[in-house]
């Protein structure tokens, strides 16, 4: 079982590989494209827009032709999204370059989902996915120093030569290791199942808990996206300090979830709800306080930034595994439909959330104090909804 959880992870880790890589290298991208900055910041929650709406699309698919095809599938997608990205010598291309790789990600993204739905269940499930999220932080950790070294050494297109690298090996690794997970009565699915959409929307459960899920991913991408603004240009840091306070963060979000899976095991997911919720409650009040506070000559510090951050993505791994077990524990035989429309949610929900929030006339800070209150305000919603859960579903009906 841990060699498979590996293997989901190596597919996982495209989402924010796909992200983090880049983000030291965004004003040697636009300088390089001869495109404005600002254009390519956006290409951070287009790519998760893009992602969270192909789920709708691979869901089915996953279901009907199996785990692996789907997977493979998405490997050559991302593959040729990294190429093109290289390879840009314009704006259009390199455009077109991340909405291929996000297209890609919500194929290989579904799989691990669905992978784990497939093989775990309850407490147990819900350890995976918070070791999946967990892992997965180890690259905003690590990714934003790799790829600023690779730009420093061989210039911005370097991170996405490494990409192409990384999908060469992992895709050998999973045409020769990954198992074919998808139980044997799975429903077949014809065209998009809008009937069975419809049926799991309509069950409070799944959107009080995938609602959540989306609070949280709303509150990091805002995090994400203000972060070179408000470290680099405001708070004056260099890119390499920018990589190390942005991996120390991901470094601490890895704990927190080593954290919580002990946590499950002793007081189980209720609690984890209750406080990741608090968590970023605690986050939204010490960035107003910090605002409120200090002189103005201070604001720019980034200690000021990033401790609230540190306290409310603590929240985000409290809340992402219970949530996400949660959510996708009733439908066994419709595990592909149920986790795409889950990522569906997560993702452009979230990245809707934050894109909204960066529009908003007001400071980055404030910004991303609100979307740290939604998150909380979600996660305790979905705290109170975990308490009344009694039994599970097996099936959905599709007549």
């Amino acid at each position: 079982m841990q060699k498979f959880t590996l293997l989901l992870l190596s597919l996982v880790l495209l989402g924010p590989l796909g992200i983090d890589l880049y983000l030291p290298t965004l004003p040697d991208i636009a300088r390089g494209l001869n495109t404005p900055v600002t254009l390519i910041q956006t290409t951070i929650p287009l790519f998760l827009l893009v992602m969270g709406l192909g789920q709708i699309v691979a869901g089915p698919l996953v279901d009907n032709f199996g785990r692996k095809p789907v997977a493979i599938a998405g490997l050559l997608l991302y593959l040729l999204g990294s190429v093109l990205a290289a390879t840009a010598t314009g704006w259009p291309q390199f455009l077109s370059a991340r909405i291929v790789q996000g297209c890609a990600v919500c194929c290989t993204a579904v799989v691990a989902f669905s992978g784990v739905r497939d093989r775990l269940e309850g407490e147990e499930a819900a350890r995976a996915y918070g070791f999946l999220n967990g892992a997965l932080n180890i690259v905003p950790a690590l990714a934003p120093m790799l790829g600023g070294f690779l730009a420093d050494a061989f210039g911005w297109r370097a991170p996405f030569w490494f990409l192409v690298s990384y999908v060469l090996v992992i895709g050998l690794m999973i045409l020769r290791f990954l198992p074919e997970t998808r139980p044997a009565g799975t429903q077949a699915v014809k065209g998009l199942p809008l009937v069975q959409y419809a049926r799991i929307l309509r069950e409070p459960r799944f959107l009080a808990f995938t609602f959540a899920n989306a609070g949280a991913m709303g509150m990091v991408l805002t995090y994400v996206s203000l972060a070179p603004q408000v470290l680099m240009t405001q708070g004056k840091l260099s890119a390499l300090q920018f990589s190390i306070v942005f991996g120390a963060n991901g470094f601490w979000i890895m704990l927190c979830s080593l954290l919580v899976n002990k946590i499950i095991r002793k007081l189980g997911r209720p609690i984890c709800l209750a406080l990741g919720s608090l968590a970023m409650a605690c986050g939204a009040l010490t960035m107003l306080a910090g605002m409120a506070l200090f002189p103005a000559e201070m604001q720019t510090n980034w200690a000021l930034y990033m401790l609230p951050v540190a306290i409310s993505v603590t929240g985000l791994a409290f809340t992402v595994g219970p949530a996400t077990s949660y959510a996708l524990e009733p439908y066994k035989q419709q595990a592909g439909v149920a986790s795409a429309l889950a990522g569906f949610i997560q993702m452009a929900g979230g990245s809707s959330a934050g894109l909204l929030a960066m529009a908003l006339p007001v400071s980055e800070k404030l910004a991303l104090s609100a979307m740290m209150i939604i998150g909380a305000v979600l996660a305790a919603l979905a705290w109170m909804c975990s308490k009344n859960v009694r039994g599970t579903l097996t099936a959905l009906k599709t007549r």
